[in-house]
């Protein structure tokens, strides 16, 4: 689990046999622990046999610090050579150091702090699930009822405006501002013939077709202002 020192700064390696013996363990612990050994004529043997141990060990040990590895080699410096086989051999017993680590309390605290606080917003989520299903719900109703007719509404309001915008354009004014013209021409028409088939008398006569003149000259003095001024 820890990689205290480079092979260069280490002392003594276990004998191949040893190693082979406890293959469960990390190279770097076994290393390790084994360098407040003496050193043997072996060293250059078990180089050589940790030379040629998997080449995916060295890529799967995380990085350790100069300071943590100085904190895991004084807890090991004062054991005894009987103390450190035993680590060597009883997993229990490994296991047991490792746990007191003060780098790795510190991870397994860490570790269970982030699971608590997981577990807690998940059953925060769970509890308000009844919640989110009954907002589902309204915003569903919503949708269907309250959204259509303000839609519906919205459509209405949108046809009206654009009738207003049509019947208040320049164009339509234009068009609106002929037909007028041409009813006081067809009233004035009618006037004429009343007076011909003598249905008025004169003074009726000069007045109604007096104003229908009136109206029909104003209508087209306008329609052409209109027709002769640019309109943006």
């Amino acid at each position: 689990m820890f990689k205290f020192w480079n092979s260069h700064e280490q002392q003594a390696q276990p004998h191949p046999q040893e190693g082979s013996s406890c293959s469960w363990y990390p190279p770097s612990v076994v290393g390790s622990t084994n360098s407040s050994r003496p050193a043997t004529p072996s060293s250059s043997a078990s180089n050589s046999f940790n030379s040629q141990r998997p080449a995916e060990w060295s890529h799967s040990l995380s990085p350790v610090s100069p300071a943590e590895a100085a904190g895991v080699i004084a807890l090991l410096k004062d054991k005894s050579v009987d103390e450190l086989r035993k680590l060597l051999s009883d997993k229990d017993a490994y296991n047991q150091f490792l746990l007191s680590v003060d780098q790795v309390k510190i991870q397994n605290k860490i570790r269970d702090e982030l699971r608590n606080e997981t577990l807690q917003l998940a059953r925060n989520n769970l509890d308000k699930e009844p919640q989110i299903m009954e907002l589902r719900n309204q915003c569903r109703i919503i949708r269907t009822t309250e959204l259509a007719a303000a839609q519906e509404k919205l459509n209405e309001l949108d046809r009206q405006k654009e009738e207003t915008l049509k019947f208040y354009s320049p164009a339509s004014f234009m068009h609106r501002l002929q037909d007028a013209m041409n009813v006081t021409e067809e009233e004035s028409e009618i006037v004429n013939r009343q007076l011909l088939d003598r249905e008025i008398d004169l003074g009726t006569f000069v007045q109604k077709y007096k104003k229908l003149r009136i109206s029909y000259h104003q209508r087209a003095l306008i329609h052409l202002a209109a027709k002769t001024s640019p309109i943006g």
